[in-house]
């Protein structure tokens, strides 16, 4: 299976947010490449937010360009056979912290954000990764900072899409 056909049924199967989870399946109908960078009208993203539940926190990317705490996440490469795959491999590259475990039941939920020309739309797709005990975290070259953040101090360094993906994070935990 392909990661496009993977990436349909994976929302497909998601069962909240109807109105947006239809407007990722008609771009991505109405663009064989919207998962890809190289697609102007926009593409699916994967991104995944690092919980570490023992100690009640996340573990948040300063993003170099944008210069907000975010999850971790960005663009899907070739190599990547799942969505689910993409949103790991990213969260783990940008944390530098081996043996995340994805949360079960896919992706926690979906954020469609402007991004700046060429590009018009990024459609994440927003997973959930629980950290191993005694984790560390490495800063990779995408971030200005790496920090952890207990829940109740979220709102207060991130924007409401973070916030959001913590709530609905918790829910499912």
């Amino acid at each position: 299976m392909s990661l496009y056909d993977d990436t349909v049924l994976v929302l497909k199967g998601y069962e909240d947010q109807e109105e947006l989870r239809q407007a990722y399946l008609d771009h991505l109908e109405a663009h064989p490449d919207g998962l890809w960078k190289s697609c102007h009208a926009g593409h699916i993203t994967a991104s995944a937010l690092v919980v570490d539940p023992e100690h009640g926190r996340v573990l948040l990317t300063l993003h170099k360009k944008l210069r907000m705490w975010l999850q971790m996440g960005g663009h899907c490469e070739p190599q990547d056979a799942t969505l689910a795959a993409a949103a790991l491999r990213e969260a783990t590259e940008e944390s530098g912290i081996g043996g995340l475990a994805l949360v079960p039941g896919g992706p926690v939920r979906l954020d469609r954000h402007p991004i700046p020309p060429p590009c018009r739309w990024h459609f994440d797709v927003q997973h959930a990764v629980l950290a191993p005990s005694g984790a560390t975290q490495e800063i990779s070259d995408e971030s200005l900072d790496l920090r952890w953040f207990r829940y109740d101090e979220v709102a207060g360094v991130a924007d409401e899409s973070v916030v959001r993906l913590l709530e609905a994070t918790l829910t499912r935990l």
